[in-house]
């Protein structure tokens, strides 16, 4: 069974730092695209990073640019979202994406970011 599995969410005060992890199964992951999207309560759900298939290509929304890191481990079948200078609006679910061109498509379930005093 595919599977997508978020993990590192949790309270983070302003300017912390945290990092989200996204464990795959059930499919070939060293072919995926991977990517992070995150979603505010009462907002629309915002791509925040895209990392390609070996890891070379990355891209990042404006609003976490110099911020988040994205990265991927291929023999771990694992996709990382390093989040460093946090900020409240960072506050939403960050969920994992796996994309093989335009023909597959898997989502994992989220994992709940807040940043707060």
């Amino acid at each position: 069974q595919v599977q997508l599995v978020e993990s590192g969410g949790g309270l983070v005060q302003p300017g912390g730092s945290l990092r989200l992890s996204c464990a795959a199964s059930g499919f070939t992951f060293r072919r995926y695209a991977m990517n992070w999207y995150r979603q505010g309560t009462g907002k629309e759900r915002e791509l925040v990073a895209v990392i390609n298939s070996v890891g070379g290509y990355t891209t990042y929304a404006d609003s976490v640019k110099g911020r988040f890191t994205i990265s991927r481990d291929n023999a771990k079948n694992t996709v990382y979202l390093q989040m460093n200078s946090l900020k409240p609006e960072d506050t939403a679910v960050y969920y994992c994406n796996a994309v093989l061109g335009w023909t597959m498509e898997y989502w994992g379930k989220g994992t709940l970011v807040t940043v707060s005093s």
